[in-house]
């Protein structure tokens, strides 16, 4: 879609702000109204509209595309969408560590131990962790609690979060970071530990290179969408 509008405005809503171009109020894809539910997230949503040169372009509006999760696919029926970051915690990143060489085994434990013992003290539970690739089962009640976890937050929250969980691969680590156990560098680097030792043994490439600057640009927006929401 070609830009076709001269103003970009936030506005009252009855549910918090929405955004207007040229007074007409912005909808999703599927025609729900785009109301945001904090006056810094519309501002940097407006943003995103107002730097819209030609046109639309997705990849340079990710506030917009998870706004747009979040009113489409979460707010009428946020379960599925929790049931499906909830599902990490079986098979959490932070729980599968190698079991060679003695440098990785050693730099896996550095990062990856402090946000498991936050996430055991925080929710009071056992985590199971494992050298290797062979699955091991959590607990129960570990599963049952890292799902209270995730169904305690809001639509706008879980569209947040949901970048954070699947580019990691890891739920703790995403819980940690936005309960700030975490920042996002620290969790970023701990996410990134198996691929920088692979480029260190063996060099990167361009396709890679690509692959994981896509996703730090996703990553990135899930963190600034959740720092907008706790702004005013």
């Amino acid at each position: 879609m070609k830009r076709f509008w001269k103003r970009v405005s936030v506005i009252a809503a009855p549910d918090g702000h929405a955004i207007a171009l040229d007074d007409r109020p912005v909808r999703t894809p599927g025609r729900l109204p785009l109301v945001l539910p904090g006056h810094a997230l519309a501002e940097a949503v407006a943003d995103e509209w107002r730097g819209v040169t030609d046109t639309i372009d997705p990849r340079a509006m990710p506030l917009t595309g998870l706004a747009n999760v979040a009113i489409e696919r979460i707010a009428a029926d946020p379960l599925p969408f929790v049931a499906n970051l909830a599902a990490y915690a079986e098979s959490d990143l932070l729980c599968y560590r190698a079991e060679a060489p003695a440098a990785l085994v050693a730099r896996q434990a550095a990062a990856w131990d402090p946000l498991l013992d936050w996430a055991r003290r925080r929710y009071d539970v056992h985590i199971e962790v494992v050298a290797g690739i062979r699955h091991r089962a959590q607990p129960d009640l570990t599963l049952a609690r890292l799902t209270e976890a995730v169904a305690s937050r809001t639509a706008f929250e879980l569209a947040g979060l949901s970048p954070l969980v699947t580019i990691t691969g890891s739920l703790i680590a995403a819980l940690a970071l936005i309960e700030g156990a975490a920042d996002a560098e620290t969790v970023w680097q701990a996410a990134q530990i198996d691929e920088a030792w692979q480029v260190e043994q063996w060099g990167d490439d361009d396709l890679a290179i690509a692959t994981r600057a896509a996703h730090r640009a996703d990553f990135d927006a899930g963190v600034r969408l959740l720092a907008l929401l706790v702004e005013t």
